[in-house]
């Protein structure tokens, strides 16, 4: 084995033969509500019926061809430094990718890529809210041999095979297991979640989508009386309704448990967070596997969470930002969650393995004004008593219960902000919060971008201020951020985080 040539000398590939066909399906996908509108609208009035077949036919003749043509365009070279793919039907591009810039690699393959042995690629850099290359798709071990590729930097060596250059890759020391979840393990994190809900509104939402409100109106109306009407003949007392009330509820909450550990199970099953070479691989699924690698170095942030039952059980979560592009819409990231659900130890241990120079958990941690408690439930303070003035003139005097609200926002905001805290030292910055939903977020120095400090005109009044942390690769989770500081202590906090950064250099 020869090895790898550079960029422009190295054999062209391309991909599986079958990757068209995949194509193919994602544009059916995305044209299904339109060539389902033109049959079904095309028949109406006196229109002939043929031609709305016809047209949809040609629709989808079209797509064939676009999608065996992208097939024939798209091609790529594996080089000693960097990845160049070449693709375009009427507008050709070229597009360099060094292995030093890939920060995030998935490896997808779902049912129907199981079914032909083959995978999805997608490489991932900082910043792009789109991969720099997706490769539709390619043989399960080339998929595996790029990664490992990417992994090494330009260290593997290419097999030059006749008819079809094969990605290969010398052998590697084993993978270190850092932390796999069991059946029971992901059942239980079904039953501490909450995602049958996502379901139940989505079909929800997808009901009132479909049929018009006028008739879902008159269904429910119907039903009720036919409801009513039958349980009126069976003379049931008032204990008897209250209990089958209670039932009632009883095997709804049943439902959307075992609804939540189904979820679990086919997103969950199988996991496995495995660390070689300084790079860190989750592999999870059940129908559609998904594995995804990506540089220690490339994390950027980190964040702890636990709810109310994951803390009775001693559980929590533990997710990751890392410098690559937001995931889109409906799109996975399996590897911004390291730990979907570990004991507390396990946790800590993940941390400090990860992160060994670091001292977590802090041994002390910066308290908050407790005095400014109110300001959390400041916006119960403004809305509810607006509620309850209207739930009272629909209601009568039963709509003033809505005020009851007040003293549970007030206990809440008492206790949250006896949590909040900040710590800091030479290495890294670590913020708390939260009180019924608890979370732990920190970053090392190293990975900070950016510092603001803001102050509101509530901020101006109270003389308090906010240092704001940004790092790259941070989502619309839990922000970065120092919040209700006295002014002086916001501002010699945020002069010594600015020096830290003025002496170190930024670790991507």
């Amino acid at each position: 084995m020869s090895t790898v040539a550079p960029a422009d000398d190295a054999p062209q590939q391309r991909l599986h033969a079958w990757s068209w066909l995949f194509v193919l399906l994602m544009q059916l996908r995305q044209f299904l509500v339109p060539l389902i509108a033109l049959v079904v609208f095309g028949q109406r009035g006196d229109r002939d019926e043929m031609w709305s077949y016809v047209g949809a036919v040609i629709v989808i003749a079209v797509l064939v061809a676009v999608s065996i043509l992208q097939y024939l365009t798209y091609h790529y070279q594996i080089g000693t430094a960097a990845i160049t793919v070449r693709s375009g039907v009427l507008s050709r591009n070229r597009r360099e990718i060094p292995f030093a810039r890939i920060h995030n690699v998935v490896v997808h393959q779902n049912p129907l890529h199981r079914l032909f042995g083959v995978a999805e690629l997608k490489l991932e850099s900082a910043g792009g809210h789109r991969p720099e290359a997706e490769m539709r798709v390619l043989k399960l071990e080339q998929a595996l041999a790029l990664e490992q590729l990417v992994r090494q930097r330009g260290t593997v060596q290419a097999a030059d095979t006749a008819g079809s250059a094969e990605t290969a890759a010398p052998a590697e020391p084993a993978e270190d297991v850092l932390l796999a979840l069991g059946t029971g393990d992901v059942v239980r994190i079904g039953l501490l979640s909450n995602r049958g809900w996502v379901v139940v509104l989505a079909a929800l939402g997808a009901v009132l989508q479909i049929f018009p409100r006028a008739r879902m109106s008159d269904a429910i109306e119907a039903g009720g009386r036919q409801l009513f009407g039958y349980a009126s003949d069976l003379h049931v007392s008032t204990l008897g309704w209250a209990l089958a009330a209670l039932l009632m509820v009883v095997v709804f909450w049943l439902l959307l448990r075992v609804l939540s550990v189904v979820l679990a199970l086919l997103r969950y099953h199988g996991f496995t967070l495995s660390e070689r070479e300084r790079r860190l691989t989750v592999a999870t699924g059940l129908l559609t596997r998904m594995r995804t690698s990506v540089a220690r170095r490339r994390i950027q942030a980190w964040t702890l969470r636990e709810s109310t039952l994951q803390r009775w059980v001693g559980r929590r979560q533990l997710r990751i930002d890392i410098a690559a592009g937001n995931p889109g819409e409906n799109e996975r990231r399996d590897l911004r969650e390291l730990a979907p659900l570990a004991t507390v130890p396990a946790c800590d241990a993940l941390i400090q393995h990860l992160l060994p120079a670091l001292a977590w958990p802090p041994t002390q941690w910066q308290p908050v004004q407790q005095r400014q408690w109110w300001r959390l439930c400041l916006p119960a303070l403004l809305i509810v008593p607006l509620l309850a003035a209207a739930a009272v003139g629909e209601l009568g005097p039963w709509g003033a219960a809505v005020l009851a609200w007040l003293p549970w926002s007030a206990f809440r905001a008492h206790r949250q902000m006896a949590r909040i805290g900040y710590y800091l030292d030479e290495r890294y910055v670590a913020i708390r919060g939260g009180w019924w939903q608890r979370w732990w977020r920190f970053a090392e120095l190293d990975k900070l971008q950016a510092l603001r400090l803001t102050r509101s005109p509530l901020d101006r009044r109270l003389g308090t201020a906010s240092v704001w942390l940004d790092t790259a690769g941070a989502g619309l989770g839990t922000p970065l951020v120092l919040q209700y500081l006295p002014e002086a202590e916001a501002r010699a906090v945020y002069e010594q985080l600015g020096r830290a950064l003025a002496k170190r250099r930024l670790r991507w």
